[in-house]
């Protein structure tokens, strides 16, 4: 009965992150370059399908939440920046957000030189783009999400401190994050580095939780989450980064051996035909590990608008159509929700095993001849 209790209510917060989806969809305001292509593509039901998926997973200035009458609700972040000319500049996105120059900026519009992106506007009219440290919407979503992992990991520190795992066992998000944290340090950390396991669980353990955690706030379609934090390569690029540093800073001597003097036949190393293939094995490990994390989780989040579109697409097609097209989107969008669940999990044990593999080479000992 529980079972059946705990699968209802799964299904129903499932349905309302597929509505919620579409709620937000329609709420999406066009950007001023675009007021014209895109009220005629409300006369006629059309949706501007690039506007439409890639003004979801990018990067902005502010964070929409929804619309209440046709009034836009968004939390309009702090906007920094240093012109060159002026020094610097902090004021609220709320400012530019409508296409607007304040204080010589304004966000470049489609078709100029570094769209979306905030620029200075120059005396002759020309762009130039400042020294940009604005706390986005990924930014913010950053921060949301490392204060909810450090949160966690204080929260499970505290219990073990007042309680003895000896005479009881921890429950709730205490017995989670123990098992989370055993299972990936036994089946991938401890198995693929060995004795060195324990210096590198740190790193891992938190890797593994930042990217489980964000893929999963990324998910939800509703403030806090909907950010597409790890389908931005940047993010993707710096974790892949900390684990070529972890590799290659630690590495030990008989590593390094084998990349610049490997056990092959002379005229391979003379010709330096089997260290250059080596040294070029060094950053095609971390560049696949951002690929395939930024890869996977931005695809997962196309996906899922392109299921919501099709309620949309199909609007001007007739009731009955629309309506069973409509069905199958919500229930297609259900399955899709169920996947990306089992994908967040997937990929962030993914990134830990391949760089839990990569740092146990890098620390293997020569064979006893």
């Amino acid at each position: 009965m529980k079972k059946s209790k705990i699968i209802s209510i799964l299904i129903a917060l499932l349905c309302l992150c597929s509505t919620a989806w579409a709620d937000d969809t329609t709420a999406a305001e066009p950007v001023p370059a675009q007021e014209e292509t895109s009220a005629a593509g409300e006369q006629t039901g059309e949706i501007d399908m690039n506007e439409y998926i890639f003004g979801h997973i990018g990067d902005a200035y502010e964070w929409h939440i929804t619309t209440i009458k046709g009034k836009p609700v968004a939390i309009h972040l702090p906007v920094i920046v240093r012109s060159k000319q002026t020094g610097w500049h902090v004021f609220s996105s709320h400012h530019i957000a409508e296409g607007e120059t304040y204080e010589g900026f304004r966000i470049a519009q489609s078709g100029e030189k570094h769209e979306g992106k905030i620029v200075e506007v120059l005396p002759d009219g020309s762009l130039l783009k400042p020294l940009d440290i604005s706390i986005t919407k990924n930014v913010f979503s950053l921060i949301i999400t490392s204060l909810l992992l450090v949160w966690l990991v204080l929260g499970c520190s505290r219990w073990y401190r007042n309680h003895d795992v000896l005479r009881e066992v921890p429950t709730g998000i205490v017995g989670l994050m123990e098992m989370l944290v055993m299972m990936v340090y036994n089946d991938i950390i401890k198995d693929a580095i060995g004795k060195d396991a324990d210096r590198y669980a740190p790193y891992l353990l938190t890797a593994f939780f930042f990217i489980f955690i964000n893929n999963l706030m990324g998910i939800i379609p509703f403030f806090p989450g909907g950010a597409n934090l790890t389908g931005n390569i940047a993010i993707t690029l710096f974790l892949a980064v900390c684990t070529f540093l972890a590799v290659n800073i630690f590495g030990n001597k008989h590593y390094w051996k084998e990349i610049l003097w490997p056990d092959v036949p002379v005229f391979l190393k003379a010709f330096p035909l089997m260290p250059l293939i080596e040294i070029i094995g060094m950053f095609t490990k971390p560049f696949s590990l951002m690929v395939r994390l930024f890869a996977n989780i931005m695809a997962g989040h196309i996906m899922l608008l392109g299921v919501v579109a099709v309620i949309f697409l199909t609007a001007q097609m007739g009731a009955m159509l629309n309506g069973g097209l409509t069905i199958i989107a919500v229930l297609f969008g259900i399955f899709m929700d169920i996947l990306e669940l089992l994908v967040a999990f997937l990929q962030a044990y993914v990134f830990t095993m391949l760089s839990s593999v990569f740092i146990g080479l890098s620390r293997q000992q020569p064979e006893a001849e």
